[in-house]
């Protein structure tokens, strides 16, 4: 390299997860984001690939590898690719998709493929011996996404905000995601909030099919004595952990509030958390998951 070049920015994504978590899906999404991408990606081999990338002196750019259970001897080799491609001055971040065992179970018989683990044990087993294999990766992934509740396009939108051409990747990218604890946490999530010990609209006649995103009931939540004190205390704790985790090299954070039925308190305080980090450096995004869900009454949220 001659004096005063620099070196090509290499942007490399792995892709790895449960079987029918969504893989083929995000790598499609990643294609069409420009990366080139290879899908089923033996890990022995991730050495060999970095060299083929770093010869092409920044025609490959942007890369995109599937690598899951297919690939045979899987957690050794990728973990000693891993460090060889980091030896070549290559960085990879990996995104890790996951789902739950009801989900999973009922796109296989949907798809009615077979499990790669499932030899003669019924699908729950493959499943659950799945997930044991690839605790300790998922554990170092730097992003992870549910597809417990996602579609193929909203699965495709995720990725284009992780990974877009827009995307400023220096800045730690923040998702809060209010939802209900009736329906289960989000299984994505690095921080959880429950929510459920303030003031409850539900109780409200005139509010009770009212949901966050009204006046009415930001003003019944907000106005709690609790609330002011909590929402002042917790936005101090995000403000004192946000940077320390931009530090260690966190580059997306997924924060999950949580009330009864993700509908009125958790959505109300998601909105307003979100309005105060939207002054800070931080690129956010706010996910309402259980908002829409049991519209006819029910427990109180």
């Amino acid at each position: 390299m001659e004096k005063g070049s620099e070196k090509p920015a290499i942007q490399m994504v792995i892709i790895t997860g449960l079987s029918g978590a969504g893989k083929s899906q995000a790598i499609r999404a990643l294609e069409d984001l420009g990366f080139f991408c290879v899908d089923n990606l033996p890990p022995n081999l991730l050495p060999k690939f970095g060299e083929l990338i770093v010869h092409s002196k920044g025609k490959i750019a942007k890369i995109a590898l599937v690598i899951d259970i297919r690939g045979g001897e899987f957690f050794d080799s990728l973990s000693d690719g891993l460090h060889q491609l980091g030896a070549q001055g290559i960085q990879c971040e990996i995104l890790f998709l996951e789902a739950s065992d009801e989900a999973l179970i009922r796109r296989y018989k949907e798809s009615r493929r077979r499990h790669p683990l499932s030899g003669d044990a019924r699908i729950f087993d493959s499943i659950k011996l799945e997930r044991q294999m690839l605790a300790d990766l998922r554990g170092r992934a730097d992003k992870v996404i549910d597809t417990s509740d996602l579609s193929a396009q909203q699965l495709k939108n995720q990725v284009f905000e992780l990974f877009g051409k827009d995307a400023r990747h220096s800045q730690l990218r923040i998702t809060i995601i209010s939802f209900g604890y009736k329906y289960g946490t989000p299984r994505d999530a690095d921080l959880l909030m429950d929510v459920r010990f303030l003031p409850n609209p539900f109780y409200e006649p005139t509010l009770r099919h009212l949901t966050g995103n009204d006046e009415p009931v930001q003003e019944y939540v907000l106005s709690s004595p609790t609330t002011k004190v909590f929402m002042r205390k917790y936005y101090s704790l995000l403000r004192f952990l946000l940077p320390h985790y931009t530090k260690e090299g966190k580059s997306h954070l997924v924060v999950g509030i949580g009330c009864t039925g993700g509908k009125h308190r958790s959505v109300t305080l998601a909105n307003r958390l979100a309005a105060a980090l939207a002054d800070e450096d931080y690129a956010i995004t706010v996910k309402h998951r259980d908002i829409d869900k049991d519209r006819g009454g029910g427990e109180g949220t």
